[in-house]
C-alpha cells in the first residue's frame, strides 16, 4: 500500500469518527457562539472533531502540518499538510438542517494527493486520490455530460458578510436568475464540490472559500473529469478566493456569466 492509500485510509477512518460523534450529538444541548459575526458560527462539536482529527492525524503521522477551520495550526514545516474542515455547513447543522459533512484534504509539497468528504446524513462518502478517479461509496464517479444550461442545475454560495457585498455576490448572482438558469444554494461548499463530482449539479462558484472549504472538493471534481479554475480561468490553488467547478463542457459559460461577460453556449 502506498502513502498515500495509507492517508486516505486514515482520513475515512477520522471522517465517520467524527461523523458519528456529530451525528450523535443533540441539537438542544449544541454550545454555539458567534465567530466573525452573527451568522458566523461555530459548536462545541465542530472544536470536538477539529480536535478529534488533530489528534487522530498527530497519533499516526507527528511530524505532520495540520490547518483546521476552528483555528487548529501544527506548523512542524513538513512536506505534508491536513486541511481540514471538521464540519462544513456548520449553520445548517446547528439548525438541524441534515445538509453538511466532513472534508479532509491531504496537500503534498503544495499539491493536494487525496480527499475525503463525508456525509453522516446520508452515509455517503466520498474519495478520491490524485491521478486514481474519483468514489462514492466505493463506486466510481463522474461528472455530468449536461451541454445545455437550460437543462442544467448550478449552485453558489455566499460569504457570512454578504450585506458588505465584497464580491459582486447579488450581481452575479442575478444574472443567472435573469437568464432562467436552475440555481442552488445548499450552505455547505464541500458537498458542492462533491455534487458536481458526481453530476447532481453541472457547477458550483464561489468568491471568499477558505482551503478547508474546497482542499478534498476540488480534487474530487477534477478525478470526476471536470474542471477547476479560478474566477479569472488561472489554475485553482485552495489559498486564493474564488473558483469555478463545472462538467468542463461549459466551463468556459460558467466564467463568461461569472464575470459578466456575454459568451453564450
Amino acid at each position: 500500500m502506498s502513502i498515500i492509500h495509507q492517508y486516505l485510509d486514515l482520513a475515512v477512518s477520522l471522517a465517520h469518527e467524527a461523523g458519528a460523534y456529530a451525528r450523535g450529538a443533540k441539537n438542544d444541548t449544541l454550545e454555539i457562539q458567534s465567530k466573525t459575526n452573527d451568522f458566523d458560527l461555530v459548536t462545541h462539536v465542530d472544536k470536538h472533531n477539529e480536535e478529534l482529527l488533530k489528534n487522530g492525524v498527530a497519533k499516526h503521522f507527528p511530524s505532520h502540518d495540520f490547518l483546521g477551520e476552528e483555528g487548529t495550526r501544527t506548523q512542524k514545516y513538513s512536506e505534508v499538510k491536513w486541511v481540514v474542515d471538521p464540519i462544513d455547513g456548520t449553520l445548517n447543522y446547528a439548525h438541524g438542517l441534515p445538509i453538511w459533512c466532513i472534508s479532509i484534504g491531504v496537500e503534498v509539497s503544495g499539491v493536494i494527493e487525496c480527499g475525503v468528504i463525508y456525509d453522516p446524513s446520508r452515509e455517503e462518502i466520498f474519495t478520491s486520490i490524485r491521478g486514481e478517479g474519483a468514489y462514492r461509496n466505493g463506486e466510481r464517479i463522474t461528472v455530468s455530460t449536461h451541454n445545455d444550461p437550460s437543462r442544467s442545475m448550478y449552485v453558489t454560495g455566499f460569504p457570512y458578510n454578504i450585506s458588505e457585498n465584497p464580491y459582486n455576490d447579488i450581481e452575479r448572482f442575478e444574472r443567472f436568475l435573469r437568464r432562467g438558469l436552475i440555481i442552488r444554494r445548499l450552505g455547505s461548499a464541500a458537498l458542492d464540490l462533491a455534487y458536481v463530482a458526481c453530476g447532481r449539479f453541472d457547477a458550483f462558484y464561489e468568491g471568499g472559500l477558505s482551503p478547508w472549504d474546497s482542499a478534498a472538493g476540488s480534487l474530487l471534481v477534477r478525478e470526476a473529469g471536470g474542471k477547476v479554475t479560478h474566477f479569472d480561468g488561472k489554475e485553482y490553488s485552495i489559498y486564493k478566493k474564488s473558483i469555478i467547478a463545472s462538467n468542463g463542457i461549459q466551463h468556459e459559460y460558467i466564467e463568461e456569466l461569472v464575470r459578466g461577460e456575454s459568451f453564450r453556449m
